[in-house]
């Protein structure tokens, strides 16, 4: 029998069963096949990074995807740059997911690394991509919110459909991107892409809830910790899935002297 979300929108990141999230059925769905959606912002993305690590930096870069879920993409934007990519997620399924894909990720995965090497900094690299994802990925559970504890640490960074996919609370969506941009060094790169008045969604027999955000939500959460930053939805023919509007693909810097937002 079919799993039963909570009726109330409202409900909190704390009262979700995450255990209950079908990694598979949630890949079949959304990136089986390379869509319109993902493919523009895997184009943005990737020359917004390339943009940024023209010039070789000083010391190991460490990027982090915050609630990887069951996507490989952000990780795959990153790896030209990183010295070590950390894939932080809650659910104790989607952990099972990404640490099985570590040592030879599936095969349609490389539709998403080919719509990437479009840009020479990836379409030029000598090593296999299998390769240097074993040997730079690293799986770690956590709560998103506990990242308090780790200001600063990474030099760049990805947060995919999590702050408005994990709660039907404004007050945790906005928690969320403070967490993930306060993870941040000041000055890294960073893109963040958020599914604009979802309604939730299912992931196998589960309906998820989501929060209701729009445009002016998504400006308003990065504004305190995010320069030269830039949002915009993005018009694909058609939806990947019912209950949303459109996808808001964000990115830019993080900044150095946040200001904490008044809610």
């Amino acid at each position: 029998m079919a799993l039963r979300a909570p009726a109330d929108a409202r409900v909190k990141n704390a009262d979700v069963p995450w255990g209950a999230f079908d990694p598979i059925a949630y890949v079949d769905h959304n990136y089986r096949k390379l869509q319109d959606e993902d493919a523009e912002i895997l184009r943005t993305v990737r020359d917004h990074f390339a943009g940024h690590f023209r010039n070789p930096a000083d010391g190991p870069i460490l990027g982090i995807d915050v609630g990887a879920g069951a996507n490989l993409y952000p990780a795959l934007s990153m790896l030209p740059w990183c010295d070590e990519i950390t894939l932080f997620e809650r659910s104790p399924a989607n952990v099972g997911y990404l640490r099985g894909q570590i040592g030879s990720y599936d095969r349609h995965w490389d539709q998403f690394w080919d719509a990437l090497r479009a840009n020479d900094a990836y379409g030029n690299v000598s090593w296999d991509p299998r390769e240097r994802f074993a040997g730079t990925v690293r799986v770690e559970q956590g709560d998103l919110f506990d990242l308090e504890r780790h200001q600063g640490r990474w030099s760049v960074g990805t947060m995919f459909f999590v702050a408005e996919s994990m709660t039907g609370s404004r007050a945790e969506f906005f928690l969320g991107v403070e967490r993930f941009m306060r993870a941040l060094a000041p000055g890294a790169p960073f893109a963040a892409a958020f599914m604009e008045h979802s309604r939730g969604y299912h992931a196998g027999d589960y309906f998820f809830p989501a929060c209701d955000v729009g445009e002016s939500d998504v400006y308003e959460s990065l504004a305190p910790y995010a320069r030269d930053f830039k949002a915009h939805r993005l018009t694909a023919s058609a939806g990947v899935r019912e209950g949303y509007s459109a996808m808001i693909l964000a990115y830019g810097w993080r900044n150095s002297e946040p200001v904490l937002p008044v809610h």
